[in-house]
Formats: C-alpha cells, sequence, structure tokens
C-alpha cells in the first residue's frame, strides 16, 4: 500500500463524508484514575469479545467546513479513512470522529489522518486537538495513547439514565 493520499476534504470531494462505519471489537476496558495530579490507567479485558458498529452519520459538507474541516486517506483514489474535526471554544479542536476502513486499519492510516488534523488546527490558531473515547472502546483508548494524546478528563456520569449506564468517557489531547 503506497498509494495513500492524506487531503482536507473540499466541496469536489465531498462524497468521502459518507464512508461508512464498520465494526471494531469490544473486548475490555480503560480503567482511569487521576493520582496526585497524574492520570493513570489500568486495562480490564473481558472474558468475551462482542463486536460494535456506530450508526452511520449523515455528514453535510456545508456543515461540516462551517463548523471545522475533515480530512480524508484516499488508497488509489478510494476513501478508506476520514478524520472530522469540529470548532470548540477553547485551544482545541475536537476530532469528533475517526475511522478507517477495516482493510485498511493498523496500517499507519489513522496516524496519518491524525497528524493532518493536528497540523491544520495549528494552522488554525489552535494548540492542538482533543477527542473522547467510550472505556469500553479499549482498542480506541490503546490507539490513542499510542499516537501520542494524554488523558486529561473522565466523566462517569455521561451515560446514567441511558441504556449504556456504566460507561465512562475519556478526554484524550494531543498538542505540539
Amino acid at each position: 500500500m503506497t498509494n495513500i493520499r492524506i487531503d482536507i476534504v473540499t466541496a469536489a470531494d465531498q462524497e468521502a463524508l459518507h464512508l461508512e462505519n464498520e465494526a471494531f471489537d469490544v473486548f475490555g476496558c480503560l480503567i482511569v484514575s487521576r493520582i496526585n495530579e497524574k492520570w493513570e490507567y489500568d486495562k480490564e479485558l473481558f472474558s468475551e469479545t462482542t463486536t460494535m458498529t456506530f450508526p452511520d452519520e449523515a455528514y453535510a459538507y456545508e456543515q461540516v467546513s462551517q463548523n471545522g474541516f475533515a480530512v480524508a486517506a484516499y488508497v488509489d483514489e478510494e476513501c478508506v479513512g476520514l478524520a472530522v474535526i469540529q470548532k470548540d471554544w477553547f485551544q482545541y479542536m475536537y476530532l469528533m470522529d475517526l475511522k478507517v476502513k477495516q482493510k485498511y486499519r493498523k496500517s499507519g492510516i489513522a496516524k496519518l489522518l491524525i497528524a493532518r488534523a493536528k497540523e491544520e488546527a495549528v494552522q488554525l490558531g489552535k494548540r492542538g486537538i482533543y477527542t473522547i473515547g467510550q472505556d469500553n472502546n479499549l482498542a480506541a483508548c490503546l490507539f490513542y495513547l499510542h499516537s501520542g494524546f494524554r488523558i486529561g478528563g473522565l466523566n462517569t456520569d455521561v451515560y446514567k439514565h441511558t441504556r449504556q449506564e456504566g460507561k465512562a468517557d475519556i478526554y484524550f489531547y494531543l498538542e505540539d
């Protein structure tokens, strides 16, 4: 796979915004704690692995470009990855969506998307990007940590009174 292209999505290639979500394995949980002003984590593996697929989004180019930007990854002109970045009021832009087709996962494409997104955020005057990972999406949480993100927050109440009660959101930050 030598022909990878990473570009900001424009009106001309807005079809990239319709990249479908694909299944991922749910096999464990990231257990986060804050001790002496320092974030720490441990991993808990589940006895059974399940799969999950997020619902597909209906991104509109006009809205995405007005609220931020998107970065797409192409292999031989086929869109195989997408990162959607949203403006926020503070010094980080929000990585609200990151997806790579299953066939291309673990090939470095997600890291390339993140690097380009961070570069664009810095060019726009921000310090970097942040994202939110569900604690039970261990693969994603570990990916962010191995990609240079640091833990910056934990929300244990966000799923209360929902069907996902018991889950937590972990906030990850990446900056220069």
